[in-house]
């Protein structure tokens, strides 16, 4: 037996391009959080992700499922340490706990999807990166002590979020 709608719960419809859109500038890359945690009581999060060329996160892992559909370009991501290249329309997905990262080394920047389940990343990302007007907003120019700063807020906070850096 299924539990009974909630009414509470509304719909979502996902738009990178409403002006309610959060963006978060991380390590050069731009991500909008396109359906939140918040917005799904905690079972998912979906972020669109614009990788430039040379961009994508340190070798880290989670104890979350994390799947990521390239929609531009090619992004290769290390995955227990073999590297594989995944270019536009495929799918990939990172098993719990397992040590990865990811890097756009195309020469041309990347887009993608990303759904972690549960949710927490999109929260993460919120508190460690910079809002930014937009997913062609410039990154913000940081000095070495703010970008120390942020390095030091995504440690302090990674075991928060189930994460740990490598």
């Amino acid at each position: 037996m299924i539990p009974d709608d909630d009414p509470s719960r509304s719909l979502t419809v996902a738009d990178p391009d409403d002006p309610g859109t959060t963006y978060i500038s991380l390590v050069g890359n731009t991500y909008a959080m396109l359906v939140t945690g918040e917005q799904t009581d905690g079972r998912y999060c979906l972020i669109d992700m614009r990788v430039p060329d040379g961009g994508g996160p340190p070798p880290h892992r989670h104890d979350f499922e994390e799947m990521f559909t390239i929609l531009e370009g090619e992004i290769e991501f290390t995955f227990r340490g073999e590297k594989h290249t995944v270019g536009a329309g495929s799918t990939v997905n990172i098993p719990a706990n397992a040590p990865h990262n990811f890097r756009n080394a195309s020469g041309a920047p990347a887009r993608m999807l990303c759904m972690c389940t549960p949710a927490g990343q999109d929260e993460y990302f919120t508190r460690i990166g910079d809002v930014v007007a937009g997913m062609d907003a410039p990154p913000p120019q940081l000095s070495e002590d703010e970008l120390a700063e942020r390095r030091r807020r995504a440690a302090e906070l990674a075991s928060t979020y189930r994460s740990e850096f490598l």
